[in-house]
């Protein structure tokens, strides 16, 4: 499912602070972050092995995209793979405006998403969704402040959306403006909550209630009849006035937790 939280445009050391937590089941073979693909548009991020796509991934000069599933009851069968969107984007050369245009395009094909594509050196950043079913796919432009994207539209005040904003708004003022952050310590506070939401506080997608429950908090762990889902990484990318980039990642592995963080400068190809 998937939930992100970012500070974009609004805090004078970062231009952009994002946390992002990747739910599925832990049986999916998974890559952890690295640089992958061809030529000079390599993508730094986390791969799913096998739609071949990522939830989440930057680039050298830049860019950004991140992706979250909707939560519904019913899904396509033969949809179109979600990850291969924020691809879309990372691999191109394209204003993130003109790719969430073409994608809004053909969203039928897909099952329910939310899907950011930002422009970090031109400080642009547009929303797409193809949820609620029976509309128009939105694409907007997203303005600076803090905002939370879990599994309905943008800003949606569901209780784990809620809790985690009101969290992060607490730890960005209790380090202050002019404070460095250290990630793996946000990674850990913010993103580590597994508190449920209160049964009558929870959203009405038509899904199983049990299920909502289970997946209401922060991070979530639940044993299924097709095995364990949860989260299985935390990411928190952090970009700098000087566009420096930090990607920190802690992620499960063969049933071990790791980290590990990578860093480059944007720069322009």
């Amino acid at each position: 499912m998937c939930i992100a939280a970012w500070i974009w445009q609004a805090h004078p050391l970062y231009p952009l602070l994002l946390l992002l937590n990747r739910d599925e089941f832990h049986d999916r073979p998974t890559k952890a972050v690295g640089w992958w693909g061809e030529g000079a548009q390599k993508v730094l991020g986390g791969r799913d092995v096998l739609g071949g796509g990522t939830w989440m991934g930057v680039t050298k000069d830049g860019r950004l995209a991140f992706l979250t599933n909707v939560l519904e009851p019913d899904s396509i069968p033969d949809a179109k793979t979600r990850g291969d969107l924020p691809l879309r984007f990372l691999q191109s050369k394209k204003s993130p405006a003109t790719v969430a245009m073409e994608i809004a395009k053909e969203a039928e094909n897909y099952n329910g998403f939310n899907l950011i594509l930002a422009d970090l050196r031109a400080n642009v950043m547009v929303y797409v969704s193809n949820r609620p079913q029976g509309e128009a796919a939105a694409v907007q432009i997203v303005p600076p402040g803090l905002h939370v994207l879990s599994n309905a539209k943008l800003d949606s005040p569901w209780p784990k959306a809620q809790r985690l904003g009101t969290k992060f708004r607490e730890f960005l003022w209790e380090h202050g403006e002019e404070e460095m952050i250290e990630q793996k310590e946000m990674a850990e506070r913010l993103m580590k909550d597994t508190t449920k939401a209160d049964k009558d506080q929870l959203p009405n997608t038509g899904c199983d209630a049990n299920w909502e429950l289970n997946l209401s908090p922060v991070f979530v762990e639940i044993d299924t009849k097709q095995g364990r889902y949860g989260t299985r990484s935390t990411a928190v990318l952090s970009v700098t006035a000087n566009r420096d980039v930090s990607f920190y990642e802690k992620y499960l592995e063969g049933g071990v937790w790791k980290d590990h963080t990578v860093e480059y400068h944007i720069e322009k190809i």
